[in-house]
């Protein structure tokens, strides 16, 4: 039995249709790529690869040793040396390919993931193990390295970039596509669904920010996948903003340098945005705190283990480079150098005096917080023994 509402129609309330589902593991994807997961260099009709074989070493190199820190990080944390840890495993690529891409003037804004662009940046990994062991709030400089701090509010970074790349521009530090400024900002399929996001794309777009963002699509948004965050591919979001979308390989490092080459290089000149879709997938858990069991099939992960980032390169140097093994063993030995030094720095790390707080808060003081910190120095003094 039903009564018509005056005003509202029968479609009203008709059945919503079902999400389109995110492709399956055996399903095609179409995306930028230049290298294939079998190690084989393709050609694509908008974008190429202009560097040597040396480059693309490089790139190994980058992918070995961020892939090393961030497992050495996990263990330090499965060993309650780091309170968290926000792994990138199958990442890599994606990271080191759009962080190569940069040039000494482009500012950075990151997730809580980016390890890998913050290797290219030239922050020391111990300072991000610094974060997450809880001792400061952050230990690098932005400006030092063009690399802000991790930013753990989701999507908020991107309008921080957009508001940074807008001052860029009326610094008229744009208008040359190689030696000009652009910012990129980096954030994941979840983040996508956030108002942040979205205000920034708009703001980015009005003005002609010469911003770009950088979206990981890893698959899962902690336990909720793709398909609840679109029903479209996320790259194509960007024509409904009036900017341009592309959709990378975000296991190809090649594809994903000459994407983000070109986006960066667009920026620079001042022609605006661009969305970036990589197409990759967290092969670890979202964080330490997490159980992906519980939420994904095994087979998928076993799928895109086929389709390892790494791997891909270190096919291609062997078979078509002519790279040989003592090149490889020459980066293994040297990841087991930088896990080392990385552990003996967490585990060196002085614990912080709970009163230095105070003095980080303003770069100048004010009486209101002398005030404070002498009355957190009183009440912690009135316990037995010290306090941090």
């Amino acid at each position: 039995m039903s009564e018509s509402v005056p005003g509202i129609t029968p479609e009203v309330f008709a059945p919503v249709e079902a999400p389109v589902s995110p492709p399956q593991a055996s399903e095609e994807v179409e995306f930028v790529q230049l290298l294939t997961p079998e190690g084989e260099r393709v050609e694509h009709p908008d974008y190429s690869f202009d560097l040597d074989d040396e480059a693309i070493k490089g790139f190994y190199r980058d992918m070995t040793l961020v892939r090393r820190i961030d497992t050495e990080a996990t263990a330090l944390q499965r060993q309650g040396e780091l309170g968290l840890w926000a792994s990138l495993l199958g990442q890599e690529a994606a990271q080191i390919g759009s962080g190569r891409a940069l040039n000494s003037k482009d500012m950075v804004f990151p997730t809580y993931r980016e390890h890998g662009v913050a290797w290219c940046q030239g922050v020391d990994p111990l300072r991000l193990l610094g974060l997450f062991r809880g001792v400061d709030q952050g230990a690098w400089d932005p400006r030092e390295n063009n690399f802000h701090l991790y930013t753990i509010v989701i999507g908020a970074q991107t309008l921080h970039a957009t508001g940074y790349a807008m001052g860029q521009q009326r610094d008229h530090a744009i208008g040359d596509a190689e030696n000009g400024e652009a910012t990129i900002a980096y954030f994941g399929d979840g983040a996508s669904s956030q108002g942040d996001v979205n205000e920034a794309f708009i703001w980015a777009s009005v003005f002609n920010a010469p911003v770009v963002f950088f979206c990981q699509n890893n698959q899962w948004a902690i336990s909720e996948p793709i398909d609840r965050q679109t029903r479209i591919p996320l790259y194509q979001r960007a024509a409904g903003f009036g900017f341009p979308g592309v959709r990378v390989d975000g296991n190809d490092v090649l594809a994903t340098y000459a994407v983000s080459q070109q986006a960066l290089s667009r920026a620079r000149e001042g022609s605006g945005p661009t969305l970036i879709e990589a197409y990759t997938y967290r092969m670890g858990a979202h964080t330490t705190s997490d159980d992906p069991t519980k939420y994904r099939l095994s087979e998928d992960l076993e799928h895109w283990k086929l389709k390892d980032p790494i791997e891909r390169v270190r096919a291609y140097l062997t078979r078509t480079a002519g790279v040989d093994h003592d090149f490889f063993d020459q980066i293994d030995a040297e990841a087991d150098g930088v896990a080392a030094t990385l552990r003996a720095g967490c585990l060196s790390m002085p614990e912080p005096e709970l009163t230095d707080f105070f003095d980080t808060v303003y770069v100048e003081q004010t009486p209101q917080l002398v005030e404070q910190k002498e009355q957190f120095a009183a009440y912690a003094a009135s316990f037995e023994g010290e306090v941090r």
